[in-house]
């Protein structure tokens, strides 16, 4: 109870200094809000009123009074670009980005933590050599570049995978709106045609981040295994004639397991807030190609809005890494 009592300030803190963040952003950027939404050809009178009606004429403390009294009512403005309330269009896009990162994830976790304990395993054999040049690679190629020659070969030579989107135009538009995520949307609904569409198209931009994901798990799990294997409980489960298998996964990972908790939250959190160019390169109608259309639009309300629900997701994601820490060690309470 003590924990939470400490944790809440210091969570209220983050958001608020992130909320300050974003006010200023708005304010310094050299872009006049009430021309992205007037143009530039607006009367001096329209221009009076807009810039009245967003309060633009008051003190700077009033306005980031007005903008802290509309976020603590989840108003975030209406996007100039799409003319919908900026949290209807995170409503709509963010459970695309959300999907896309979580499938990323799963495959990420999944293949690079057994690869990271292999490699520790067969620390300087041809293994351990093979999974760093993988994970090196992984942290040198711009994904730009890697979803690119994705689609390339998997897409326009082999024809394995689907092209850029969420899914063929024959679909959109046919799947009932129940979770916001499309591919459990399409099985809810019992469109198997429909899921096993968007489920192609989800495989390749999901494979390219899972790889970014899978690198940076790798490498830190090699790296924590590494630490552990030189301790002396190890030296004496293998002195006591205990299976490799069980020294690893048993009483090494047990140890391990708790620092990748934090590694796995950021890796997440990373994918949800840096899957932009990938999104860019699928043309995967996510929260990052939503803020990076707004910023082009100089559409700062979407962007802002975006940017404040990302950071939030971070800080969630965060705690709650802290949280399971404490939880499955006692040591840490």
């Amino acid at each position: 109870m003590w924990r939470a009592a400490r944790i809440v300030p210091t969570a209220a803190l983050t958001l608020l200094g992130l909320l300050f963040a974003t006010f200023l952003i708005a304010r310094v950027v050299p872009i006049d809000p009430v021309l992205a939404i007037l143009g530039d050809r607006a009367s001096p009178e329209s221009y009076a009123r807009v810039h009245a009606e967003l309060g633009l004429d008051r003190p700077i403390y009033v306005q980031f009074a007005r903008y802290l009294a509309g976020i603590a009512h989840l108003d975030f403005g209406r996007s100039a670009l799409t003319h919908n309330l900026v949290t209807e269009d995170i409503g709509r896009f963010f459970p695309a980005t959300i999907e896309l990162a979580t499938v990323a994830t799963v495959l990420g976790v999944g293949f690079g933590i057994p690869a990271g304990v292999w490699a520790s395993w067969r620390r300087g054999r041809a293994a351990d050599h093979a999974i760093r040049m993988i994970g090196l690679f992984g942290y040198s190629v711009p994904v730009f570049w890697l979803g690119m020659m994705a689609l390339l070969v998997f897409y326009v030579q082999l024809g394995w995978a689907a092209g850029p989107g969420q899914i063929d135009t024959g679909y959109e538009d046919f799947v009932p709106v129940t979770t916001g995520f499309l591919v459990i949307d399409a099985a809810l609904a019992g469109d198997w045609a429909a899921f096993g569409n968007a489920v192609s198209h989800l495989v390749l931009p999901a494979a390219v981040l899972a790889y970014f994901s899978f690198a940076y798990i790798s490498r830190l799990t090699r790296s924590f295994m590494l630490q552990e294997l030189s301790q002396e409980y190890i030296v004496a489960a293998r002195a006591k004639g205990l299976s490799e298998r069980r020294v690893l996964w048993v009483h090494a990972f047990r140890n391990v397991r708790l620092p990748l908790i934090t590694v796995i939250a950021l890796s997440y959190a990373s994918l949800l807030e840096g899957s932009v160019l990938t999104e860019t390169v699928f043309s995967w109608p996510g929260i990052g190609q939503y803020i990076t259309n707004s910023l082009l639009s100089i559409d700062m309300n979407a962007v802002l809005g975006g940017t404040l629900v990302v950071g939030v997701v971070f800080i969630a994601l965060n705690l709650l890494a802290d949280l399971l820490y404490r939880v499955l060690d006692p040591r840490a309470r």
